[in-house]
This record gives structure tokens, sequence and C-alpha cells, in this order.
């Protein structure tokens, strides 16, 4: 089958020499999501917006300090922090009594932080990307033959990876071909993962 660009970041990650593929098209993605926050990309209005309302994880927002452009991480902070100051001043209670008598975990701030502790731009982006990326191994699987031996190669998958390709499969594929997946990939996971073992053990 000829290699379409969705499938090329696929294929090479099934190609590594890796203990699991779907960690190395994680790892990828991760790596450019991070470099494209500290690109160019963070003066253009659309991204920084992003940037302003999401902020990042605790993770990422170490990777992104560690590309090593003081300036353009300076820039992107401080706009971040004047629309998180901003958003939390409309909604910052006038005393405790009020935001008591609303009930603390129901009030408009507590929400606001809640929902901002749990947003991450890279994370978004990298998410966004993760899924196109594991869709597209189900697409191979049906309609690429060398695909399919280059997966039964690969040398197993990690346990929330095996488990996410598992749940994926019941929605991709069908009688026959399901069957035959999850075969392939309980045999592969167990050899793998006792290979691992083994070598620990020696």
């Amino acid at each position: 089958m000829k290699e379409q660009l969705y499938s090329i970041p696929v294929n090479d990650a099934f190609a590594a020499d890796c203990e699991c593929p779907v960690c190395q098209m994680y790892h990828k993605l991760e790596t450019d999501s991070v470099e494209y926050t500290m690109g160019p990309s963070y003066m253009e209005d659309d991204t920084r917006a992003l940037t302003d309302a999401k902020g990042f994880c605790g993770k990422h927002i170490k990777m992104v300090y560690d590309q090593d452009n003081r300036l353009g991480m300076a820039w992107v902070m401080k706009t971040h922090f004047d629309k998180t100051i901003n958003d939390i001043k409309k909604v910052m209670p006038s005393g405790p009594a009020k935001l008591i008598k609303k009930g603390i975990s129901d009030s408009p701030l507590i929400k606001y932080i809640d929902n901002l502790d749990n947003s991450c731009f890279v994370c978004d982006r990298i998410n966004n990307f993760f899924d196109q990326y594991v869709d597209t191994i189900f697409f191979l699987w049906k309609k690429d033959d060398e695909f399919k031996e280059k997966f039964k190669s690969a040398k197993g998958f990690c346990t929330p990876h095996y488990s996410l390709l598992l749940k994926k499969a019941a929605a991709h594929l069908k009688g026959d071909d399901l069957e035959s997946f999850v075969g392939i990939i309980n045999d592969m996971y167990i050899t793998n993962m006792e290979r691992v073992r083994d070598d620990l053990a020696w």
C-alpha cells in the first residue's frame, strides 16, 4: 500500500527498535508539541490565545522551560498570568462568608481553578493527534498487509497501551479481523512481558 501522510508516523513507530511502538508515537508527538510551543508559533495570536487559556501541566511546563527560549517562555507565561489574574478577579467572591454560603466546591472560583489545574496546551495538542494515530493503526491493519507484518514483529506493548489497543479494537474491527487482532496482541503482550521479566531475573 502506498504510504499516506497520516500513516508515516505510525509506520515509523512500528519500524523503530523499541519496547512499545505506541509509546514511541506518543513520545515523538510530545517532543514535537513542546518544540512547537516554543517555536515561532508562540508569537501567533491563535496559539497564544490557547496557551493563555490552558496553561501547562507540571510535566510540560518543565519541558517547555528546557527548550532554552527564556524570552519566549517569559512572554508566554506573562500573558498566561495576565489572563488567569483577570479571569480570577471576575469570579472571586467578595468575602469568605459569601464563598462559604454558596458552597466552596460549587463556587465559580473553585470551578475555574479546577478546570485550569486540569488543562494543558501541550497535552491537548498531543491528544488531538494521538487519537488519530491510534485510529490509523487499525486502518493500516485492515488495509496494509506490510503494516500487519510490521505490527506482528514489534516487541510488544506497555500495559496501558496494550489495554488501549484492546479497547479500540472493538470499535474498529469486526468478526475474524477482531478475533485475529486480539489473539495476536495477547500473544505479543505475554511473550514480550515474559522476555523482559526473564531479562530482569537474569
